[in-house]
């Protein structure tokens, strides 16, 4: 190792730890913000993955798609499940891995919590402006490609 590395001078470590901050402070903003819907920060952002892909998944597909494990979103599900908001579809690729779909109850409570993130949405891009947001949301794709690559190739 580096003797000369400090973990917190580093460029790299410093958009990580301010990655680790963000996530936090969305976490809290988000359960916030869709707490009245009876929803929490977990809860909104399955539903998104869900209406994002535009069809039913497989719990598998939501885990990956959003970077997370399998077993913490079949938790979500299921409480999304018993608030009627996902259901399940049989799946022609695989007899156990069920896809699971929004209900018309889930296509709803993901639109109210929609409204409830555009005032501050709208709020952060007239704060940063939306190319320097564009620009953020690029160099944090490009920087979970390379993650996602090298944990492929060592795999």
């Amino acid at each position: 190792m580096n003797a000369t590395f400090d973990p917190f001078l580093h460029p790299a470590s410093r958009l990580a730890l301010e990655v680790f901050r963000l996530n936090g402070a969305l976490i809290a903003t988000g359960d916030a913000l869709v707490a009245p819907l009876h929803l929490t920060s977990a809860r909104w952002q399955v539903l998104g993955a869900i209406a994002d892909a535009g069809e039913a998944l497989p719990t598998a597909g939501i885990a990956r798609n959003m970077g997370l494990t399998r077993q913490s979103v079949q938790r979500v599900v299921d409480d999304l499940c018993a608030q009627g908001l996902v259901g399940f579809a049989p799946n022609p690729h695989h007899k156990r891995a069920k896809l699971v779909q929004l209900t018309p109850e889930g296509k709803v409570a993901f639109a109210a919590a929609s409204v409830c993130w555009a005032p501050l949405a709208d709020a952060l891009a007239a704060l940063l402006g939306p190319p320097a947001l564009e620009q953020a949301a690029d160099v944090l794709h490009h920087v979970r490609a390379a993650l996602t690559a090298r944990a492929q190739d060592a795999t």
